[in-house]
């Protein structure tokens, strides 16, 4: 049986946790993920001993590769990708609990074949017959892949079968709806693990510590006091080879949907009552509950959509998104999202939260920034040009850490103030480098434990509050009316008015 340890989330010293013996089967073995992500991720595990002996990998696709070529290509992705291979001996260990299975998704007798093989393995390697099953591949196989596994009875114990699904979950609300059907089918709930690895970064997971665990912040995270929250995750990458993927995406589905909405349910959700998976996901599904856009009657107001054009970036040009290969001609797809949200609850009536993320902005960051009100009277007259509101901000990537902005005197005989930071560094502070996430999201399915990963309901909730968006956006339109904004810059105008009309303004980042 796999145990469930107690949540990391708990303050205090703990245990280091460690699974119990198990198979681990990722389906798409071939694709990007399990070379660049999974597989380096479990190694830094292996070598942290943070994984038992017996643990076993097994890939699954559709290539006919023997078991020696599975090892050698994921050995190439640890080298690449994971930090190196480090100490021979423990690659040698963990090489030998690599196998890997052909088979084709749509066909019942892959998930024959596949199944005799993890009992063989079962005996081999002493892993009990606790599986979880990861669906490491486009949301096109999700369905037929959870219904295999039902269907050859690989999901009927509740206990000792778990399946890992990866975003997108659902391309609409719709669609969210359905798939969770099609999981209910097979499994139980608590059986599933709907992954999104920003859950997993250091800086996230510290946001119920920092806000739950310090009695000095907590009292001032309400209307009362906080004047408006940004969360911005930019990336200054394009489109790159995922322009396939990228056109029925968007950057409304590929990251507002999950990853900023996550990053505004932890930034916002209520204290739970305990630290159990469920509790803290109750709190989240609350958050959604009372989130809408802040204007769906002109939802210009409320949500705008971008792409980026030619430009230049470290003195480079850069072709437009339109240019880019696989993008279809007059393409309406957005690479840049910026929305106004409303949470209409005790703690936040009143506060807007401005999310926005897009491609081929000047870096790479991700942030959430809470700016607090102005002081009701400024007694500082004659400093009152230099003064500037109080922010609180959370980066997530990179330099994770926690940067408090406020007011301070100048030293001299005249009364003039300037803004000065209080930063705190994981790096400097710790003196180690925040893990990937995948590695802690890896271990705590291996576990049982659900709290970093997004419930069914949370999910359909989080595409109810984006649905008139998606619903206008994905209509046919003129090309030449979507906005634009240059390769290296940080947002289309358009996006400038949504923020500005309310006398605020984008955080310089």
């Amino acid at each position: 049986m796999i145990t469930l340890q107690e949540n990391p989330l708990r303050v205090g010293l703990q245990q280091e946790r460690t699974p119990e013996p198990l198979i681990l089967t990722i389906f798409g073995a071939s694709g990007d993920l399990t070379q660049r992500k999974l597989v380096p991720a479990l190694y830094q595990l292996k070598k942290e001993r943070r994984l038992p002996p017996e643990i076993t990998i097994v890939g699954v696709a559709r290539r006919d590769w023997s078991d020696d070529y599975f090892r050698e290509q994921m050995r190439q992705g640890v080298e690449e990708f994971g930090g190196g291979i480090g100490n021979e001996a423990v690659w040698n260990d963990f090489a030998q609990g690599l196998f890997y299975c052909s088979g084709n998704m749509d066909e019942a007798a892959s998930y024959e074949k596949l199944d005799t093989l993890l009992s063989e393995l079962d005996g081999k390697r002493g892993t009990r017959g606790n599986r979880v099953f990861y669906l490491a591949v486009s949301p096109n196989f999700f369905v037929p892949g959870l219904r295999n596994l039902g269907a050859a009875g690989m999901l009927k114990d509740p206990i000792k079968n778990r399946v890992v699904i990866e975003k997108p979950f659902g391309k609409d609300l719709g669609s969210a709806k359905a798939l969770n059907r099609v999981v209910q089918e097979v499994c139980r709930e608590d059986q599933v693990y709907r992954i999104d690895h920003y859950l997993g970064k250091e800086t996230v997971q510290n946001i119920l510590v920092f806000r739950f665990g310090n009695a000095i912040f907590e009292p001032l995270w309400n209307r009362n006091y906080v004047d408006h929250i940004q969360i911005t995750v930019a990336e200054s990458v394009g489109v790159e080879d995922r322009a396939g993927y990228y056109e029925t995406s968007g950057a409304l589905r590929d990251m507002v949907q999950n990853h900023l909405m996550q990053l505004l349910a932890i930034t916002a959700m209520d204290a739970p009552n305990s630290l159990d998976a469920d509790s803290i996901r109750n709190e989240k599904v609350k958050v959604f509950q009372a989130m809408h856009l802040a204007d769906t009657q002109n939802l210009d107001r409320s949500a705008i959509r971008g792409q980026y054009s030619a430009g230049w970036m470290k003195g480079k040009p850069i072709p437009g998104y339109r240019e880019e290969p696989g993008v279809k001609p007059g393409t309406t797809t957005p690479t840049f999202v910026a929305m106004k949200l409303m949470i209409d609850n005790w703690r936040w009536k009143g506060v807007p939260f401005y999310l926005r993320t897009g491609k081929r902005l000047p870096k790479k960051v991700s942030e959430i920034a809470i700016q607090f009100k102005e002081v009701p009277l400024l007694i500082f007259q004659s400093a009152a040009q230099q003064t500037s509101p109080n922010i609180l901000a959370m980066r997530i990537q990179p330099n994770e850490g926690i940067n408090l902005r406020f007011e301070a005197k100048m030293p001299g005989p005249d009364l003039r103030t300037r803004t000065v930071d209080m930063d705190f560094s994981y790096g400097s502070s710790f003196g180690m480098e925040t893990a990937d996430a995948y590695n802690r999201l890896l271990l705590d399915c291996m576990l049982g434990d659900q709290t970093l990963f997004t419930r069914g309901d949370e999910v359909e909730e989080a595409w109810r509050v984006v649905t008139p968006a998606l619903a206008a956006w994905d209509a046919p339109a003129d090309p030449a009316t979507i906005p634009q904004y240059e390769a290296g810059t940080w947002q289309p105008t358009e996006a400038e008015f949504l923020i500005n009309r309310d006398g605020r303004r984008w955080r310089r980042l």
